[in-house]
């Protein structure tokens, strides 16, 4: 069973925002609705300036603290290793939203539950990719099974050190930045 995770090469990021939008459309999403968002990260003043787009996103997490506190069992891991909801649990209480670190889950107004990325899983079953990884027109983001060394991913985080956001929350997260 393979392990999902994306790589970020944030390196060529444009801030364009096609992931933001493949993943509204994908989900059905409204416009104020985001499960990715883009970050912009300003270094410097004129005229040595630059700048960086971060894309955030449910990091799927091993440890997850969001599925530690449901107390529905509404969030569950696949076999995958990909954190999902089960719709039908969620009550609604927003435990799960206090508890994710990287503040990246949101409430579905109609339906009144969590809800979150989701890695597109319905896709990726059929042999697919996630829509924010097929609509990206820079390839920012690699999908992949993290325990095969030899897939692109795996040999993406290896070969450019990539790194999760913050390493440091213990909750061992399975989206990568290669950062500038």
């Amino acid at each position: 069973m393979p392990r999902y995770g994306i790589a970020i090469d944030t390196t060529k990021c444009i801030g364009c925002h096609a992931c933001k939008v493949a993943c509204q459309n994908h989900n059905g999403l409204e416009y104020d609705q985001k499960f990715n968002t883009i970050y912009q990260v300003d270094r410097g003043k004129y005229p040595s300036f630059s700048k960086e787009f971060v894309p955030a996103q449910c990091n799927h997490c091993e440890n997850a603290p969001c599925e530690r506190v449901c107390p529905t069992g509404a969030i569950y891991t696949s076999p995958e290793g990909v954190v999902l909801v089960h719709r039908n649990r969620c009550v609604g209480c927003k435990y799960c939203i206090e508890a994710c670190p990287y503040k990246v889950r949101l409430i579905d107004h109609h339906e009144g539950i969590s809800v979150k990325c989701w890695f597109c899983i319905d896709l990726v079953r059929q042999g697919g990719e996630p829509a924010c990884v097929t609509t990206c027109p820079t390839q920012v983001r690699i999908f992949g099974d993290l325990d095969d060394p030899d897939s692109r991913v795996s040999r993406f985080i290896a070969e450019n050190r990539a790194q999760p956001l913050r390493p440091d929350l213990g909750t061992k997260p399975k989206i990568f930045y290669k950062r500038s």
